[in-house]
């Protein structure tokens, strides 16, 4: 080329020149992994952790915690799961420095939020991709592009909307999919998922899936685990099941299936992990007696019927065993449980007969054997006496005779044992001192005999007590003061004789006694009146002498019987305000004044003087009360034809579930203006206040509006006309009759009539736990208080979900239905919604969504399922109202946002979470309050399977008990002297 061209062309070349030199440099700083990195660790923590220890610019990448490189800077792997990582990730930034050589991303585990854009697909490499149990939000990108990727895993990390199931077209390479746990919204079945002929596991359990299983699901010959649990699949299980000749484990419970095993659901024969429960499925188990792989066999609740295959006694490999809520007979094979080391046994609620099988301690690992509820006959095999791995032993409900195996009352890990409502007999062993473990003892209705030992008082773990109508005979322990941690004691009908141990009075954390039907003497202990937990106390037909302890008057009981014994002298007069009419009968020799089930009590003076003028005064009182009576009666017949009287002329139907002495026409007087305290959606509420002195609360239900006809010429609000009874108080009704719990709220009695509805309650002095924390009745609460009140909510709760024969769901937990007594202890209250369910069933709610906004859980608006997990996210939001001080909507969370949202949102984006504490609470409690927090957060997950049980809950707040005062000091002493 001549000069002149080179000089024609010298701008150009320049050009090109400038672009050789940058160009190099440009690409190297886009594909900076070591700034990327460090920008990682920017983002997710700080040098505290300890992944980070060794991540700076003085290293070279490739020397990173949890890097992986195939060469000189070039990253393969980011391996971060289970580091604690908190924060936002730039995968924007990650894909197109690392994209080229990047093939694993593992972040499982951690606190990762924010949300996946769309750059995600830039990775192209990407074979392995792992942002499971995280706080992701939003939607998860499409992701057609990573077609090299072979294991995809994002179950409970936060993403919601609709999946991008087209994605899956293009990533034939996947062998293992795990999308469970999100709240995506419902769709039918993905079929894009069965053209996955790599796939060995498909998780997609909690996913909103709903429809049939696909026929085609046999296409996926190579599967080893299929989970389709928790959604809302029906129909029948697909014969085509059968072609997954891999399969290790398969997981379809809490479904709406129906039908039975398919034919050829034998040839799974790797099968070692079969759940279907809680569904419709039905038949006998004969597809299932080739299974001899199997570890875990879960068919628990459904309508299986026949007998057990004996081939399952043969099943060598076999560990747990769940098969209770079903209509099985016959016997069980009798080596079942013999090889392997099995765990637990649970057939209760079936008509299973014969013999316990004999052998399923052989390996000494069962911790579980119930079998309650069926027809099993014979004794409890001896080989369960040296069986120290057992926990609980439940039994009851059979048709069991013989003596309990002596080392059956020793073992080192039983909590518990329940052989109740069988044939028993014998003598409750000396040994069982040794059972340092044993929290529940339910023995009733057997033929026990014998004395109680005195060694059950070394037993410190035990809650329940309970062995009434047995014949257990001699005196009660006299140590038995030392179970402190006793809740119940039931050893009514019995042959119990001597003294009531004086000891008992030690037992500060019993709630019930009943010693009815004994033969016990001496007199009451007056230690009982110091029981702060006291709420019943039955020492009916027995042989008791003396007074009653005036010690007694102290106690808030909701049941007192003391009938058919021989005590003398006055009655208290609080017991009275408790009492019914039969408490004190039987006893001659007591006495009340104004009781007509008792005799007047004789004036402390004998002189006749004095009798004189008792006798005048009575008689004068009786003509006051003729005259009076005389005038009422008038007064009346002249305004019958005026003004409309309160019980117009319908009889009245009163139901007491607790023992109180009432009469309903006090209650029906007091029901004007001047004692309203409440409206509420279903009712007013007055206060009533009996001539005895005693306050109730009185909810006066309504089914409509209260019309002109409902006022009488003054204004005053009358009962309303021709209003029958509605579900709203049957469901009040039902519940709080049979609850007996310090922490629900008493429900004295209902009174009923043509036209009318009344629940008397027990009056609540300190209103609800909103009017304290929300309203002008606002008062300050310290954290001990807070604490207090959060606990108590709790166990009423837990009491409800676990505590009773069927559990009950409250559905409209929030802190107006949390009310207060004097001391601030708190009880639930306002059943009106309230439903009992069928054990562990979730249960179909009508069309209206019950409860209130801002406390109602997320799954219940688009499901209308309710179950226990419904409460705990409402408790969940009364905890952040204790917490925050804040309601559950306010305009500072943002349009259609909650304190849920809200609190969520700055955990994930807050620093110092201890900003979200209601600054009135002090600086030395604030820490336990953030541990507080946390707990709601787990209450309020969006995925019901997340929250936990309310018995989990409350275990969790004993775990963060304030410390006392005198702690607070020694700690701040030290602190102090330290610096």
């Amino acid at each position: 080329m001549s000069p002149e061209n080179i000089s024609g062309h010298y701008p150009l070349l320049l050009s090109l020149i400038f672009l050789i030199i940058i160009y190099p440099s440009s690409s190297q700083s886009d594909s900076n992994p070591q700034k990327t990195l460090l920008k990682i660790k920017t983002d997710l923590g700080d040098s505290s952790l300890k992944v980070f220890t060794n991540w700076n610019a003085q290293n070279p990448v490739c020397s990173f915690t949890g890097i992986v490189c195939t060469g000189e800077n070039s990253v393969k792997e980011i391996n971060l799961s289970q580091q604690k990582l908190a924060g936002a990730l730039d995968f924007d930034s990650i894909c197109s420095s690392l994209g080229s050589s990047l093939e694993k991303i593992s972040l499982g585990s951690n606190l990762l939020h924010g949300t996946i854009t769309p750059h995600l697909s830039n990775c192209t490499q990407l074979q392995y991709l792992d942002l499971s149990d995280n706080l992701f939000s939003g939607e998860f990108p499409e992701i057609s592009s990573l077609t090299q990727l072979r294991f995809l895993k994002l179950n409970l990390s936060g993403f919601s909307g609709q999946f991008p199931w087209k994605s899956l077209q293009k990533l034939t390479n996947l062998t293992n999919l795990s999308l469970g746990d999100n709240p995506f919204e419902i769709t039918p079945f993905p079929l894009e998922i069965l053209n996955l002929e790599k796939l060995q596991t498909l998780y997609l359990t909690n996913s909103s899936v709903q429809g049939r299983i696909p026929e085609a699901i046999g296409n996926l010959v190579l599967l080893q685990s299929l989970e389709l649990s928790g959604n809302y699949l029906v129909g029948e299980i697909p014969e085509t099941i059968a072609k997954l000749k891999n399969l290790q484990e398969l997981e379809l419970y809490d479904n709406e299936l129906n039908g039975s095993f398919p034919v050829g659901f034998g040839d799974l024969v790797m099968l070692a992990k079969l759940d279907v429960s809680n569904n419709s499925l039905e038949g006998d188990l004969s597809e299932l007696r080739s299974l001899t792989r199997l570890e875990s066999l879960q068919l628990f609740e459904n309508g299986f019927s026949g007998e057990v295959p004996m081939e399952f006694g043969e099943f060598k490999f076999l560990k747990q065993f769940s098969i209770y809520d079903n209509k099985f007979t016959g016997e069980l094979p009798p080596r079942i449980g013999s090889w392997a080391d099995f765990e637990y046994i649970d057939v209760s609620e079936n008509f299973f007969t014969g013999s316990i099988p004999p052998d399923m301690c052989n390996n000494g690992k069962i911790f579980d054997i119930l079998m309650l509820e069926n027809k099993f006959t014979g004794g409890l095999p001896e080989s369960y006496a040296n069986c120290s791995s057992l926990v609980r032993l439940r039994v009851n409900n059979n048709s069991l005779s013989g003596r309990v195996p002596d080392g059956i009352w020793s073992l080192p890990n039983i909590e518990l044992i329940d052989l109740t409502m069988n044939q028993f007999e014998g003598e409750v062993m000396p040994n069982i001192g040794e059972a340092r473990s044993l929290q529940q003892l339910f023995l009733a209705n057997n033929r026990f005999s014998g004395e109680l030992p005195e060694e059950i008082s070394k037993v410190s773990s035990l809650v329940e007590m309970e062995l009434m109508e047995n014949q257990f005979t001699g005196g009660i322990p006299t140590r038995i003061g030392d179970l402190k941690m006793l809740n119940s004691l039931r050893l009514e009908g019995n042959l119990f004789s001597g003294t009531i141990p004086e000891s008992l009075g030690s037992c500060v954390s019993i709630s019930d006694i009943n010693l009815a039907g004994n033969s016990i003497s001496g007199q009451i202990p007056a230690s009982l009146g110091g029981l702060p937990s006291l709420n019943s106390l039955n020492l009916s037909n027995n042989k008791l002498s003396g007074v009653i302890p005036a010690s007694l008057s102290s106690l808030k009981l909701s049941l007192i019987d003391l009938s058919n014994n021989t005590l003398i002298g006055r009655v208290p007069e609080s017991l009275l305000a408790e009492s019914y009419d039969g408490s004190f009968a039987g006893n001659p020799g007591l006495c009340a004044d104004w009781r007509r089930d008792l005799r007047p009590c004789s004036p402390s003076s004998h002189k006749s003087g004095d009798l004189d003028v008792a006798k005048y005064c009575f008689i004068a009182g009786g003509l006051v009360l003729v005259l009076s009576l005389a005038c009422f009666l008038f007064v009346r017949s002249r305004r019958k034809d005026h003004k409309p009287s309160i019980n117009r002329g319908f009889s009245w139907d009163m139901k007491q579930f607790h023992v109180i002495s009432i009469n309903e026409s006090e209650i029906l007087r007091s029901l004007k203006q001047e004692n309203l305290i409440g409206r509420g959606g279903s009712g007013n509420v007055y206060k009533v206040e009996l001539g005895c002195g005693k306050k109730l609360a009185v909810k006066h239900m309504w089914k409509s509006g209260i019309d002109s006809s409902d006022r009488n010429p003054s204004g005053e609000t009358i009962l309303p006309k021709r209003r029958s009874r509605w579900p709203e108080y049957d469901a009040e009704v039902a519940t709080l009759s049979s609850i007996r719990h310090v922490n629900v709220v008493k429900l004295y009695c209902s009174i009923t009539s043509e036209d009318s509805n009344l629940l008397v309650y027990e009056y609540m002095p300190n209103g609800s736990l909103w009017d304290r924390l929300h309203t002008y009745q606002k008062v300050e609460m310290d954290w001990n208080v807070r604490y207090a009140i959060a606990m108590g909510a709790a166990k009423g709760l837990e009491y409800l979900h676990h505590g009773c024969d069927r559990p009950v769901i409250h559905r409209d937990v929030k802190s107006s239905n949390i009310l207060l007594d004097e001391e601030m202890k708190p009880k639930i209250a306002d059943f009106g919604l309230a439903k009992i369910m069928q054990t562990n069933k979730v249960m179909d709610s009508t069309q209206i969504i019950a409860g209130t906004y801002g406390y109602i859980a997320p799954e219940y608006g688009y499901t209308l399922k309710v179950t226990e997990k419904s409460d705990i996210y409402s408790f969940g939001v009364v905890l952040m109202e204790l917490v925050t001080g804040k309601k559950p909507v306010q305009p500072e969370f943002g349009e259609n946002r909650d304190i849920v949202c809200w609190i969520h949102d700055e955990m994930r984006s807050n620093d110092s979470v201890i900003t979200l504490v209601d600054p009135t609470i002090s600086n030395d409690c604030k820490e336990d309050a953030v541990e507080m927090l946390m707990i709601a957060v787990r209450c309020t997950m969006k995925i019901p399977a997340l929250r936990p049980s309310m018995r989990m809950v409350v275990q969790m707040l004993e775990r963060i008990e304030p410390r006392s005062p005198v702690d607070i000091v020694i700690d701040n002493a030290i602190h102090i002297d330290k610096d």
